[in-house]
């Protein structure tokens, strides 16, 4: 017995000594990127690839490095790419370069992702998909503030992240570009800009809801299902126009409201005072609000922002600028206080960005982002919207512009510090832009963290009652299942440990793991969870496929599906296969982290949690085929296949507590726990084996049962004998003379005895 533990140690020393010596590959010298790509990847492209215009490409020149657009030997625009201009690392910690082509008057006039390593966010995403949303940036004008941070409206479900980079390393690069090569030195004379107006600040009066609606305070959208089967015709889509709106053609299916109400009329009516005078504080010069309620089954405020931050379903559009809202711009109304107004499921009222600089004086379209779902991931779009002109009334004098002056012909361009600086610049890295967007996730991922760090402290407590710990676990897995695992996509994989130890070979910053929340949260609670429990914090109970094996696997022994038993000495030449698989992908990212990245589809992860098992077939039957041998052996592909329980397995050595007790006759004899172990972590001679350990803590459940575990079972036995002993029925009681007992034909007769001279003498002086 000893011989087999002294093998098991020597083999788990094998295994960490084959880590660290490729962990030692990672101090090599890594080969140095040139400092420009722009020539390697115009090489495989046609001008007109990022401009229609263009025939060729001039000499790349200039810093930062871009080439010319020409046509005819004329120049028409300029050519770079994202990761020679700025930053554009990804959450793989690889740059996302895209080519991106603009002309003379600064407008992005094409572009072409060329290189990007981010299989943790694109897992299953067509390529045409993420090439479309880069399409999207197409004729917008950099330079304008309220355009270069504005991201098309149908960003990639599943691929915030990313798409968050991919605009910001696009407009950020584009603005670098425009202002180095003069692209904004043209001012545009303000002399054929029409008069300017404001708002009239004097007037407050209040008006019911019929006013409102009939001066053209509130504007109103309505679409029923037929006009909206009609905008999805007129686009073309087959598969868009094969699904049309179910119910009555004649239903409302948005019936929206706009109204503009930083105009001290309209807001007040609309809001009442207390309200309005509170939004009038928050409101800093130049910035306007406007209120939308809505109606009908389809919402306006969508569930976009509630992950990403961002109301992807409405955009306010004035001349060539764009206005695009997130969650900090949005605070919820309850109810509008206008006389006769309507109550509405959805009021909102929106304000402005800052450096947006939405004209009130001037009309403007409220634009709404109609979806329809084409497949099981598909969505197709369409755009509606309505105009908006504040009444007359409400408006003050014009006032003409002030007359511009030239800029001299030969002026260089601007200096940084007098341009109008980008809004993106103005703004927050991304990383804390996102962790600002998810404050409601992270506070619920904080929580679970803590909830299961008490289950942990206070084990010893809670496994004391079998029935109840086991609706706390079960409930638990339902939650990393549904909410962590297909909700939040916050599914953990072996690909994130290969991008990390890469990235220490290269550019390694804390803001490229930083952009996704709740992965890094999780990731450091797993690092501190590797100190005191191993990885079985991870693997037993944060791991949303681990919470769907253990899920599927009690389904099944609900249905009676026969449960079958790895012997010992086959289970223990299975496990090492996660360990192979996992030093073969960690050798292999070394060559190619691409190549890597691939092979990691080992695991099912990203089809059964992250996509919803919507994917090619292939995929799914791969996904179901390590699903379905969890029916008869619990958590199979934990046990035997999984990459990244491996990798966090080998550390698992290290931890400082041993929070599992044991018995002395643990293994020796009694086997109870080696027998009811899930997944066979308990060794025949009684030892838990941390690296395969899940702390599901059923060892500990039966280490206090009474009923199940036999070294319990004689204590108790031993307890209940001496309570026994102690009982009033077994203690002696006085001597006393034996009864005489006379029956006549088998029934009892009474007799009277005759007391004895000593006892009627005591009976006689005690009457007296």
């Amino acid at each position: 017995m000893k011989s087999r533990i002294e093998y098991g140690r020597a083999r788990t020393r094998r295994l960490a000594a084959i880590f660290v010596v490729l962990l030692a590959v990672l101090w090599l010298p890594c080969e140095a990127n040139a400092a420009g790509r722009l020539g390697e990847f115009l090489a495989g492209m046609k001008a007109a690839d990022v401009n229609p215009a263009a025939d060729s490409f001039g000499e790349v020149e200039g810093n930062p490095p871009a080439a010319k657009l020409l046509n005819g030997g004329q120049l028409v625009g300029y050519v770079f790419v994202t990761g020679d201009v700025v930053d554009s690392t990804g959450y793989s910690g690889k740059p996302i370069n895209i080519v991106v082509g603009i002309d003379l008057e600064g407008r992005i006039t094409g572009a072409k992702l060329v290189e990007h390593h981010e299989p943790i966010v694109l897992v299953g995403i067509p390529q045409a998909k993420i090439e479309h949303y880069i399409n999207g940036f197409a004729g917008r004008r950099v330079l304008d503030p309220s355009e270069a941070t504005r991201m098309p409206v149908d960003i990639v479900s599943g691929a915030t992240v990313t798409m968050m980079v991919i605009a910001d390393s696009m407009t950020q690069s584009a603005v670098k570009i425009a202002r180095s090569r003069g692209l904004d030195a043209g001012a545009v004379s303000v002399a054929s800009e029409p008069a300017h107006r404001t708002i009239d600040q004097t007037g407050s009066a209040l008006e019911s809801w019929q006013a409102l609606l009939g001066d053209g305070s509130v504007r109103r959208l309505q679409i029923t299902n037929r006009e909206l089967d009609d905008l999805f015709q007129r686009t073309g889509n087959a598969a868009a126009i094969a699904r049309p709106q179910q119910g009555n053609p004649n239903a409302s299916f948005v019936d929206v409201y706009v109204a503009l109400a930083s105009v001290p009329t309209i807001g007040r009516s609309l809001l009442g005072d207390a309200e309005y005078d509170r939004l009038r504080q928050d409101l800093k010069p130049g910035q306007q609000a406007i209120l939308v309620a809505g109606d009908g089954p389809y919402s306006f405020r969508g569930s976009g922002y509630v992950r990403g931050g961002i109301f992807d379903r409405i955009e306010v559009i004035q001349s060539e600028s764009s206005i695009r809202f997130r969650d900090r711009n949005y605070r919820r109304i309850g109810a509008l206080s206008a006389e006769g107004a309507p109550d509405f499921p959805e009021i909102g009222v929106f304000v402005t960005p800052d450096g947006s600089n939405l004209d009130p004086g001037a009309s403007w379209r409220f634009q709404l982002l109609v979806q329809r779902a084409t497949g099981a991931l598909d969505k197709a779009f369409v755009t509606t919207g309505l105009d908006y002109a504040t009444p007359e009334k409400f408006l003050t004098a014009p006032v003409s512009p002030p007359a511009a002056v030239a800029p001299p012909v030969a002026a260089a361009p601007a200096p940084a510090a007098t341009q109008p600086a980008a809004t993106g610049e103005a703004e927050p890295p991304l990383w804390q832009r996102m962790w600002q967007a998810r404050k409601l996730d992270i506070a619920i991922m904080l929580a679970a963290i803590g909830v299961l760090t008490t289950i942990f402290f206070f084990q010893d407590f809670l496994v004391k009652w079998p029935r109840a710990f086991e609706r706390i676990r079960l409930g638990y897995l339902a939650f990393t299942l549904v909410w962590l695992g297909w909700y939040e996509h916050a599914q953990l994989s072996v690909v994130n440990i290969l991008t990390f130890f890469n990235s220490l070979r290269g550019d390694f910053r804390w803001e490229y793991f930083l952009r996704d929340p709740l992965v890094f949260i999780l990731w450091s609670a797993i690092a501190a969870a590797l100190l005191f429990w191993g990885r079985g914090a991870y693997c037993g109970w944060l791991c949303p496929f681990g919470a769907l094996q253990e899920w599927t696997n009690r389904v099944a022994r609900w249905l009676h599906v026969p449960q079958v038993r790895v012997p010992f000495w086959l289970h223990q030449r299975l496990w090492p296969f996660k360990y192979i698989i996992f030093l073969a992908l960690f050798g292999l990212s070394f060559g190619s982290l691409g190549l890597a990245e691939e092979m990691a589809e080992v695991e099912p992860f990203k089809t059964a949690i992250i996509l919803h098992f919507a994917r090619e077939w292939w995929f799914v039957l791969f996904a179901v085929g390590c699903v379905a041998p969890g029916l008869f052996i619990e958590r199979f592909y934990c046990r035997y296949v999984c990459p990244l329980g491996g990798a966090l397995a080998i550390p698992a050595r290290v931890r400082m507590f041993d929070w599992l007790k044991r018995y002395k006759e643990c293994g020796s004899p009694c086997q109870r726990c080696a027998n009811d172990c899930p997944v066979q972590a308990i060794h025949p001679e009684g030892t838990i084996n941390p690296n395969e350990c899940i702390q599901c803590l059923n060892c500990q459940v039966l280490y206090h049962d009474d009923q199940r575990c036999p070294v319990v079972i004689q204590k108790r036995v031993k307890r209940e004998k001496f309570l026994a002993l102690q009982s009033p029925s077994m203690v002696p009681g006085p001597k006393r003379k034996p009864r005489v007992l006379v029956t006549v034909n088998g029934r009892e007769q009474s007799v009277e005895r005759k007391p004895a001279a000593s006892q009627a003498a005591s009976t006689e002086g005690e009457n007296q």
